[in-house]
């Protein structure tokens, strides 16, 4: 049903407009659905709509053109609760100019051109409960501006140029967000709001926190501090047991120390991206038992044997990772680039064990050795990375480094990287100071990477299950996928959607489509050539993408030939010959038309008015109804951020989307 509303709706709005009811009430250039709602959006007036019934109780005037506002636009609207006035061109408020709107509890006007909110902006606003200011170039409040407005849940300023922090005193705010603007940290006189939940102070370039103004706040659940210049953890968090989201990406702090947050039980929701992280504790399962979603983008991770946990874990417990294509491994040479989340297991490099017995082979993982820094007189050598040239790399490896005496042994273990060997394989330091692998029998190449040849006394390793998605063809515009392994393993999902973007161009917006189950290989067209894409496979209706599988393919370049002309494949040539015979076929009938024509005209002699339409004349198998019509494009503005900002969508939206959906309304905090 879900498919068929973004179908729907616009039916609805064209059949209510056809009642003679709305019509007549209805203000030009907008639509009303209902007695009670009005929707004047890309109306492209200075002006407010005219003629607004008095029992309006929700009028959407946004993306107008809008460029001042007076008293008398409202009067007699004494009963609209919800006023949308964002997106239009309002560089000020004039005093008492909402006076008559008495009812009012939503009041939207972002994303205009304000700069400065007097004394009486907002004044005979007394039931007002949700104010949205963000994205205007407000510099200054007056400090009485929001006296009156005593029932105020939620007040969202961000992205503004203050460089102070408006007074505030109010008793029920809920949410305040003040991210993006140029003011100091908030103190306790600055915020007497006894009761706020939900406090965003993210890009303000802060140094340090007030921790008495943190403190005071004994019902905070989400708190976002990031993008900031903090360097140590804020020691008032290490109390905040009711946390329930945090973000501290983006701050300057150095390592993490763990133990930090291990009253912080309760937290739902964790951004610690771009913290210069290498790793993360296997013990992060149990500092947060409730874990929903995660984000650790932009980290140099050392993917080796001790991250391997790490992947499995988010599966297990169900945790959605946030801004999954930037959470890639830095280190080592032979995971640079790739997706954290997507790793297998063996991919880390763990080291293992092998027990021998006649036609049995017992396999355990190794928990890697503690971490040792190694003394600053001693100069290590790491050797060069091998080769990914395969022509370059022989068969014969040179064999193992011989120990030797010199050193003591057990230095040798200790100045060793953790995990540096694979297969099994044991790390030596020589006597000039490199590393070196001493591989197990049958294993061989600079990292004991290469495994031993199968043999009927050990059995064949089992390689990595077969992918649940693959893309099977892939030319310069297009990219054929391979469901059929993915749809059986879910026998009862409804269809399959998928989700591909560019990973290679600037625009990577993701697009969607959603596939029925009857469709095991799919072909996704409109593609750039020359570039990577991602496209994942969940199913159909699921929510936070728990069961998505991804892959990637990359397009190929387009050829031109000595002509110009575009070459995707070599089959387009056979492609091409029956349509140029098919093509010489029609120009020859046509020349036999215009002839037999020409003749009859030479034997009518008199009949001068008699002429030959070939139109009329219909060829065996030619259907002229089949003719393409031309069609209207209607292309749709993207939605670009706004400053860096969170993209905050209006109270109500326009329904032009590239999706061909209805964009869903973003819900208030509540």
């Amino acid at each position: 049903m879900k498919l068929f509303l973004p179908l729907l709706l616009p039916l609805l709005f064209y059949q209510l407009l056809s009642s003679p009811v709305l019509a007549d009430t209805c203000p030009k250039d907008c639509t009303c659905p209902a007695q009670d709602s009005i929707f004047c959006f890309s109306r492209k007036d200075t002006k407010m709509p005219s003629e607004v019934p008095t029992t309006t109780e929700k009028l959407y005037v946004f993306k107008n053109g809008i460029e001042s506002l007076s008293q008398e636009d409202f009067v007699e609207l004494d009963s609209l609760e919800m006023l949308d006035l964002s997106q239009n061109k309002l560089t000020e408020l004039p005093d008492r100019v909402f006076e008559p709107l008495s009812s009012l509890h939503n009041l939207d006007l972002s994303a205009n051109e304000i700069v400065h909110i007097s004394k009486d902006s907002f004044a005979g606003l007394e039931l007002l409960e949700r104010l949205y200011l963000y994205n205007n170039f407000i510099e200054y409040i007056h400090p009485a501006a929001f006296d009156g407005l005593q029932q105020l849940l939620e007040l969202k300023l961000q992205g503004n140029k203050l460089t102070k922090t408006p007074a505030l005193k109010m008793p029920h705010l809920l949410l305040l967000d003040l991210r993006f603007n140029s003011i100091p940290s908030p103190g306790p006189n600055d915020l007497q709001t006894p009761k706020l939940e939900s406090l965003k102070l993210g890009g303000l370039s802060l140094s340090s926190l007030n921790e008495e103004l943190l403190g005071s706040f004994k019902n905070l659940h989400e708190l976002d501090i990031s993008n900031n210049q903090l360097t140590t953890f804020p020691g008032v968090l290490r109390e905040a047991r009711g946390l329930v989201s945090l973000s501290l990406a983006g701050n300057p702090m150095g390592p993490m120390k763990w133990e930090d947050f291990e009253k912080l039980s309760e937290l739902q929701e964790l951004d610690i991206s771009n913290l210069s992280l290498q790793g993360l504790p296997e013990t992060l399962s149990q500092l947060f038992p409730y874990l929903e979603r995660l984000s650790v983008a932009e980290n140099p991770f050392n993917c080796l044997c001790n991250l391997a946990w790490f992947p499995s874990w988010l599966r297990n417990k169900r945790i959605q990772l946030g801004r999954t294509e930037e959470t890639r491994c830095h280190f080592p040479p032979f995971n640079s680039g790739k997706v954290l989340e997507r790793l297998g297991h063996r991919e880390f490099g763990c080291p293992i064990t092998t027990t021998v017995t006649t036609r049995t082979v017992k396999t355990t993982a190794v928990p890697p050795a503690p971490v040792t820094s190694v003394p600053s007189t001693t100069h290590a050598v790491l050797p060069a990375k091998p080769s990914n040239n395969p022509s370059m790399e022989t068969d014969n490896d040179p064999p193992p480094p011989t120990p030797s005496s010199s050193i003591d042994p057990d230095l040798r273990s200790t100045f060793c990287p953790t995990n540096f060997c694979l297969n099994g394989g044991t790390c030596w330091l020589d006597n000039k100071g490199h590393f070196e692998c001493i591989c197990l029998p049958g294993t061989s190449g600079t990292y004991c990477q290469k495994n031993p040849p199968p043999h009927e006394d050990f059995p064949t390793i089992i390689g990595p299950m077969e992918p649940e998605i693959t893309a099977t063809v892939v030319t310069s515009s297009s990219i054929l996928l391979d469901l059929h392994r993915y749809i059986e393993m879910r026998p009862h999902i409804r269809g399959v959607t998928l989700t591909y973007k560019n990973l290679s161009g600037l625009d990577k917006r993701a697009k969607h489509l959603n596939v029925p189950p009857s469709y095991p290989e799919y072909t996704l067209r409109g593609l750039q050539p020359n570039s990577t894409y991602s496209v994942c496979a969940s199913p159909l209706g699921e929510s936070g993408g728990l069961d998505r599988v991804c892959t990637e393919a990359q397009t190929v370049s387009q050829q031109r030939t000595a002509t110009g002309a575009r070459l995707e494949d070599p089959k387009l040539t056979t492609m091409l010959i029956p349509a140029v015979a098919i093509l010489l076929l029609l120009v020859l009938i046509a020349v036999a038309v215009g002839v037999a024509c020409y003749m009859h005209k030479k034997k009518s002699k008199g009949h001068l008015d008699l002429e030959c339409d070939p139109s009329q004349l219909e060829l065996e198998g030619m259907d002229n109804g089949a003719l393409p019509q031309k069609q209207e494009i209607i292309s749709c503005p993207s939605n670009v951020q706004n400053g860096g900002l969170d993209y905050e969508m209006p109270l109500m939206q326009d329904h032009c989307t590239a999706n061909n959906n209805m964009n869903s309304l973003k819900p208030s905090y509540f």
